[in-house]
């Protein structure tokens, strides 16, 4: 078959496409002139009266084109006209691809024929665009010689733009391309950026199944040439639309204008035999000696690019920045706000004025806020003028016992209930750290820890924490494909599992070496590929000396619920952990001796690091209703406890069980002085009942998430002197000693303010909640965007969080809540938050429970109320006439607002860990759904 060769073109209208943006570029290439089509902004920029001041080079892989930057083309327009930095956008069309050049071919391609343009050559070509391209821009001493990259892979002796930073950006194959580009220029690259790309294929694994399947034999040309099956299937990895594929699909119209796309997949290096492998293998040299700043863009769901392909370029890469799109497939630009993400990590690598204003080349900018997301401290916590002395580290009072015979820790999930001395927990704790040390764990690695609350957990958990091991603890309700992608996005070393565990772990392909807790069968630990055991470790030897972890080095990667999107990892270091075990010490009074019954997992954990007495009672942890009255009280006995913390559904169980309880039990709750209530508001009512069963308690309900765990805190009496009030929400209680708190107001849109709002200006409106403590998270782990996002403000010095959630600040500074960011219905009279609807509606006595959601458009929404049906006899549908009309009358005497409609859903969906937390987003597809003639049966 021969394929004639065809001038580069211009590319037709097409969707979100500017024609100012299309030029064609004549460039000597190390075989010839050929003609590239490129996306370049140069035109709209100079038409606009600015001047770059940087450049973005941009390389599409197979089978793309420069369409795929247009949405990073305009924001970079959209940023400059708004007083950002100017960057030009440099994207050609490579040969045979897109709207450049089609050459001239006599054959299909395979691996190995003459026909296909191979790595190297492309990299020339990259090169012999974007040379003079460059020289285009006012200072620019760069010039066009036609010569390929210099064999030894040394930088060439040119210029930069004497006043603007270089970025190189690629996705796909053009990924690796435009990294070896990079590494190859370092002298005038600044950083590079890449997306879902791949540097080295490891011998022990597999080529991804859809690569395999068209490299081999005749399916090659026949899917990628002959017909435009690779096409259609690259552009089904992404949510497109029609006309968005067709637009991608408009360069490759027929097998004519197709044979770049085959000879793009017949280069892919497959094995050393293959002519492009050591080209392959200096490039990936070449980006491991490359030092510059990085940011790589991943979608976990690509099915060819998979997470092997992220773990190598974060080996060679270390330096750079992360973030995953946890549901972004192969063309994750089109699914997420990547360019948000790209135009935002540039403002913080090279601000706008460090070139604008000076004229001098713009260094990258190596703050703490521009470091990566797996090693940054852009959230670490910066000492306020009165901050509190520094905390003691994590182990420090567990190795100050080390001779304590008394009772540390008390397991009740083990049958018969396990009690293990200061001294023992000391001495089994070093042991495992000394093994793990010997089996090769390293400090910085990283242990998935699929293991239940108890003794087992706390001694590896405390075992990593003495050798700086980073402990990475994913909630087992999240579910499999939950966890699985949780584990995948911390990318763990090694694996310390119980047998469920570690059977996710072998049947979903968990990246780790494996850990037992008991020793395992021969032919089970094979099958589970566990090398050893946590009490094979437990007999080691001490090492002399462990190695001592920093206050500022990661200590724990702790998964928020899942309960609005997937499960983001939470970063904590060392003094993270110590500040808040030093929270409990001063505004708790919990200390040294003191016997804590943690029915909340995060805080058993942090029993040996307070010294206290940590009872681990007999309940699933994925289950909190599973806590009864008796286990509860069972475990205060065990462990003398007279603190007890768990989560309100738990409480709620306790309580309704609380007449199964003996004298003894019923004593043993009677000396209990402090209960603690997390992981959702406890109404009045729930309290009344616990008061019941622990009635000679202080009960307290602090606020906090996993981000911050504790960050306000209520009593009894401060939710019933709130209840007396108009106020709307949740209350919980005024801000703790040493959390700052401050409010970014809601505007007509949903959106919060960019400026923050301390005291008097807070009060009364709709604002997010941004808090500032030292005991904060240090990041989100591999989400540099959502690490960004979240730590932003600058007020005072501090590092501040945003919470997400939202609500309202009374007159005396007590903090009310109102729901989430995202769950915030913009009604035409302005935005409604719908935690305090629904504690206005959940005051009816035939309600249960209710969610409202916002129906429509923005800005117009109508506001629905959606009733849970258990627990009632309200029948799912369109609620009762007369409740609806009580309802309505309710919310429209007390707040001004109408209901459009009020329905009752079959269940409700809530999170496993709290069974609190309401996914409002659900219920309102769902009531979307009914109100438009669906049936109210479908899946909520």
């Amino acid at each position: 078959m021969r394929f004639p060769a065809r001038p580069a073109q211009t590319p037709p209208k097409l969707p979100e496409w500017d024609p100012v943006w299309s030029r064609i570029v004549e460039a000597r290439t190390p075989d010839g002139p050929h003609s590239f089509h490129v996306l370049d902004t140069l035109e709209v920029l100079r038409g606009e009266g600015l001047e770059p001041s940087g450049t973005i080079l941009a390389l599409h892989g197979n089978p793309t084109w420069s369409y795929l930057w247009r949405h990073l083309a305009q924001a970079t327009v959209d940023s400059a006209r708004s007083g950002g930095r100017v960057w030009r956008l440099i994207a050609p069309d490579q040969l045979d691809m897109g709207y450049s050049q089609r050459l001239s071919h006599e054959s299909l391609p395979t691996p190995h024929g003459a026909e296909v343009r191979r790595m190297s050559q492309r990299i020339s070509d990259f090169d012999a665009v974007v040379t003079p391209l460059l020289a285009e821009v006012a200072g620019s001493a760069a010039s066009n010689d036609g010569t390929a990259p210099n064999d030894d892979a040394a930088p060439r002796n040119r210029a930069a733009p004497a006043d603007h930073p270089i970025v190189t950006i690629g996705h796909d194959w053009g990924g690796v391309l435009s990294l070896g580009w990079a590494s190859r220029n370092t002298d005038i690259v600044s950083a590079s950026i890449s997306l879902n790309t791949a540097v080295h294929q490891p011998e022990d694994a597999p080529i991804p199944a859809p690569l395999r399947a068209t490299l081999a034999g005749p399916m090659l040309p026949t899917a990628t040439v002959v017909t435009d099956g690779f096409l259609r299937v690259t552009m089904s990895l992404g949510d497109l639309d029609p006309e968005i594929k067709d637009a991608f699909r408009s360069p490759y119209g027929n097998a004519s204008r197709r044979h770049g796309i085959g000879g793009f997949v017949a280069d892919i290096p497959v094995d050393e035999n293959h002519p492009s492998y050591s080209e392959l293998q200096r490039v990936g040299a070449d980006i491991a000696a490359n030092e510059h700043p990085a940011l790589l863009v991943w979608g976990p769901k690509d099915p060819v690019f998979l997470e092997r392909y992220l773990r190598d370029l974060r080996q060679r890469l270390p330096q750079a920045d992360v973030h995953r799109f946890e549901l972004g497939s192969h063309l994750v630009s089109e699914d997420y706000d990547v360019a948000g993400v790209v135009t935002d990590w540039l403002e913080t690598q090279f601000p706008a004025t460090s070139a604008a204003d000076t004229g001098s080349i713009a260094a990258p900018n190596t703050s703490a806020a521009s470091t990566s997301a797996s090693t940054d401290t852009s959230a670490d916590n910066v000492e306020s003028p009165d901050a509190t002395p520094p905390a003691r580290g994590v182990t420090a009072i567990l190795d100050a016992r080390h001779g304590d015979e008394s009772i540390a820790s008390v397991d009740f999930a083990q049958n018969p209930a396990q009690q293990i001395t200061w001294r023992h927990l000391w001495h089994v704790t070093t042991s495992i750290a000394s093994g793990l040390l010997e089996l090769g764990v390293r400090p910085g690695d990283r242990v998935s820890m699929l293991v239940p609350p108890g003794n087992n957990l706390t001694a590896a958990l405390y075992a990593c924490l003495k050798i700086g091991a980073v402990a990475v603890v994913a909630d087992a309700g999240l579910g499999p494909k939950g966890m699985t992608r949780a584990t995948t996005s911390a990318d763990p070393q090694w694996i310390i599992g119980e047998l469920p565990g570690l059977g996710l772990a072998r049947a979903f392909n968990w990246p780790g070496r494996r850990v037992s807790v008991s020793p395992l069968g021969p032919v089970q630990a094979k099958l589970l590929k566990v090398e050893t055991s946590l009490t094979a470790l437990s007999r080691t030897t001490h090492h002399a000396q462990l190695p001592t972890p920093a206050a500022t080095d990661d200590a724990a990667i702790l998964f928020t619920s899942g309960s609005t999107g997937p499960a983001k990892g939470v970063r904590y270091t060392h003094g993270d952990i110590s500040a808040l075990a030093a929270v409990l010490t001063r505004v708790f009074d919990v200390r040294e001796g003191t016997g804590l019954v943690a029915g909340f997992p995060p805080f058993a954990l942090l029993g040996p690091a307070i010294g206290a007495t940590s009872v681990t009672p007999d309940m699933s942890v994925t289950k909190p209703k599973t806590l009864t009255a008796s286990a509860i009280s069972d475990a205060i006995i065990a462990g003398h406890s007279t603190m007890v913390f768990a989560s309100p559904a738990a409480y709620k169980n306790v309580a309704a069980t609380a007449s199964d309880l003996d004298e003894e039990q019923k004593a043993a709750c009677a000396r209990v002085e402090l209960v603690l209530s997390a992981g959702a508001p406890v109404p009045l009512e729930l309290m009344d009942s616990i008061a019941e069963v622990f009635p000679n308690a202080s009960i307290h309900s602090p606020y906090g998430m996993t981000e911050g765990l504790l960050l306000t805190d209520i009593d009894r009496a401060g939710v019933a002197a709130a209840d007396a009030t108009s106020n709307l929400g949740v209350c919980v209680g005024r801000p703790i000693d040493g959390v700052e708190l401050a409010l970014a107001p809601i505007d007509t849109s949903g959106t919060s303010a960019d400026a923050l709002e301390r005291g008097a200006d807070a009060q009364r409106h709709l604002g997010e909640f941004v808090v500032s403590a030292a005991h904060i998270k240090s990041g989100y782990d591999n989400l540099w965007a959502t690490t960004a996002a979240s730590a932003r403000d600058d007020l005072d010095g501090r590092t501040w969080h945003r919470t997400n959630d939202i609500g309202h600040i009374d007159a005396e500074g007590r903090v009310w809540l109102e729901g989430r960011l995202q769950h915030v219905v913009t009604t035409p009279r302005g935005p409604v938050g719908p935690g305090g609807l629904e504690a206005l509606i959940d005051s009816d006595e035939e309600v249960s429970r209710s969610s409202i959601v916002g129906i429509g458009p923005a800005g117009t929404q109508s506001l629905v109320a959606v009733l849970d049906a258990e627990g009632t006899e309200l029948p799912p549908g369109l609620a009762p006439l007369d409740l609806t009309a009580r309802l309505r009358e309710l919310v429209a005497d007390t707040v001004g607002h109408d209901l459009t409609a009020v329905l009752v859903a079959p269940t409700f969906p809530t999170d496993i860990r709290h069974n609190s937390k309401i996914d409002r987003s659900r219920l309102a597809t769902w009531a979307d759904h009914v109100l438009s003639g669906g049936s109210v049966r479908t899946k909520v």
